[in-house]
């Protein structure tokens, strides 16, 4: 016979080297995120950033990107008594995340801020506010980015301009004058060209009034479907054309906007991705009928950025992760943190998470003073941003599942985090054009627009003489552009060095020594093997992994 313990004698599971909970923790506790604001011109948002940082690493808002991802946006096609109303639900914490991020100005209010660096502030409030889920920042990116776009019909920028800069959050869909605060999303892509916006079927005929055309078409994937007004391409008599489409018309009733279906997408899981279906539906000219492609140039450039932008969040995310857990767990004798080849793979994570930062920011500070008319930041921003967000974003997938390995087994289950992070991570180089999208953009821009060229290097010139490796990198890159055999075949060879040489130029000249040199021997000097954690012996890793995981990370 089996004896019976008392209580006192049962059996006991006793939960021993596990980490702690990282909550709460600063976001914004980031050397690289916090010099570059500085160096950026926004050092007077240092103060709202902080207090941001602390709010996204907060117990709390976690919490509502965990549930926002988990309680996934519902369709309703139709109401009760059988009427078409074409609504998204969301979960309350998807509400708290949105009312946080336009309130701290992280939608258009920018384009309403006359204070130098007031897009480089923003910037910096995504790279922490990112912390907390990465699919609400899908509508904010879409209405930072419409506003330039639609500034090319001034009359239409008039009535909506005020109310997409609010800071201020009200859902729901009503006539968009009724609305303190107004989100806008656009409507490009269709299944049969994707990126090829140029055979768009969407058709625009116009109507009696002047500026006002009928749409009928499909649109394949069009986020964020609840937002108050889209920008949308159609094929108008003129040729592919830019509308404003509105969710209500000026006289309260529904524009036709029927959602066929949410996407079942790998990640972004909070965020809502739709097909909408157009007929006979209402909608305003954006700039000169014809030139679509042109009125949302200057749209894209500001959604590449924000891709940037998210992948360099995720991947300080994932590294501050992986940093807390290595902090607190043993294995083998000794804690993971402590463990020579676990330190190289932080380091070599540090690295790459820094150099995203920094180009982050200087992108940033680019489109600032572009925007405000500088004409040589103009040039660099026009073939930097595509650089960018071709290279940074090829990382974040590869990254991200290194940071989850140095979790092991913990973060491979959901309650980790991480699974989330990973499968976020891939679409950051899909949205805005894929890899090769981006990389023949870049041609492009070499060969339209010569001062593109002239700027990036005047860009790194900054840097020469520094060390020697970013030099020789910097003449390799003048030798591949000066031969135009199998440009178009070797595009992405060609932007993989000239992000390498430019995120090395600004490491070089703006962080640590042990920083700088660690990037310039292993992504320009070639001491490196093919995975994370092979920084060459010379690294000094304590002095990387000292500035990128401070106490209490």
């Amino acid at each position: 016979m089996v004896p019976i313990l008392a209580p006192e004698q049962s059996a006991t599971h006793d939960v021993t080297n596990q980490a702690p909970p990282l909550t709460p923790y600063d976001a914004s506790d980031d050397s690289a995120l916090l010099e570059g604001l500085r160096r950026e011109g926004a050092g007077w948002a240092e103060e709202d950033v902080r207090r941001l940082g602390r709010v996204a690493g907060g117990e709390e808002a976690q919490l509502w990107g965990e549930q926002a991802n988990r309680h996934e946006p519902e369709l309703r096609t139709h109401d009760r008594f059988g009427n078409r109303i074409d609504e998204v639900d969301f979960h309350p914490s998807w509400h708290r995340l949105m009312g946080v991020a336009v309130a701290e100005g992280l939608a258009a209010s920018p384009w309403a801020d006359d204070r130098s660096g007031a897009h480089v502030a923003r910037t910096a409030g995504g790279l922490v506010w990112g912390h907390t889920d990465a699919g609400h920042g899908c509508p904010t990116s879409m209405t930072y980015a419409a506003v330039p776009a639609l500034r090319r019909q001034p009359e239409l920028a008039a009535v909506y301009e005020p109310l997409l800069v609010s800071r201020v959050y009200d859902p729901g869909l009503r006539v968009p004058g009724e609305k303190r605060g107004l989100l806008a999303g656009m409507g490009m892509t269709e299944k049969q060209g994707g990126s090829d916006v140029r055979t768009n079927t969407t058709v625009a005929a116009p109507t009696a009034e002047p500026g006002v055309f009928t749409l009928r078409g499909h649109k394949w994937f069009t986020s964020a479907p609840m937002c108050d007004v889209f920008l949308v391409l159609a094929q108008a008599p003129g040729g592919l054309s830019c509308f404003l489409v509105p969710r209500i018309l000026p006289d309260g009733t529904r524009n036709t906007f029927r959602i066929q279906r949410l996407k079942d997408k790998l990640g972004n899981r909070s965020n809502a991705s739709s097909e909408p279906e157009f007929d006979n539906t209402v909608a305003w000219l954006v700039g000169p009928e014809g030139q679509g492609v042109k009125t949302i140039i200057e749209m894209v450039n500001c959604t590449r950025l924000d891709c940037v932008m998210m992948s360099a969040t995720l991947m300080r995310k994932t590294l501050v992760e992986a940093g807390h857990h290595t902090k607190h767990r043993g294995a083998f004798g000794a804690l993971l943190i402590d463990q020579p080849l676990m330190r190289n793979v932080l380091a070599d994570l540090a690295l790459e998470s820094e150099a995203a930062t920094t180009l982050t920011l200087r992108l940033a500070g680019a489109a600032d003073r572009s925007i405000r008319g500088d004409a040589q930041e103009t040039a660099f921003r026009r073939i930097a941003t595509a650089v960018g967000k071709y290279w940074v974003t090829k990382r974040g997938p590869a990254f991200t599942a290194e940071a989850l390995e140095c979790l092991g087994g913990n973060g491979y289950v959901e309650e980790s985090g991480m699974p989330r992070h990973y499968r976020e991570a891939p679409l950051l180089s899909i949205w805005e054009g894929s890899g090769n999208v981006n990389a023949l953009d870049v041609l492009r821009a070499l060969g339209r627009s010569p001062d593109t060229a002239e700027a990036l290097f005047t860009e790194l010139a900054l840097a020469h003489g520094a060390d020697a490796r970013l030099d020789a990198a910097v003449l390799r890159l003048k030798g591949r552009l000066s031969d135009p055999d199998g440009a178009e075949t070797g595009a992405r060879r060609l932007v993989e060095l000239m992000t390498l040489a430019l995120q090395g130029s600004l490491l070089v000249r703006h962080a640590p020594a042990a920083v700088a040199d660690a990037f310039c021997a292993t992504r320009l000097g070639g001491d490196w093997g093919h995975a994370f954690g092979t920084l060459p012996a010379s690294a000094d890793l304590d002095a990387i992994l000292n500035r990128a995981l401070p106490e209490g990370s």
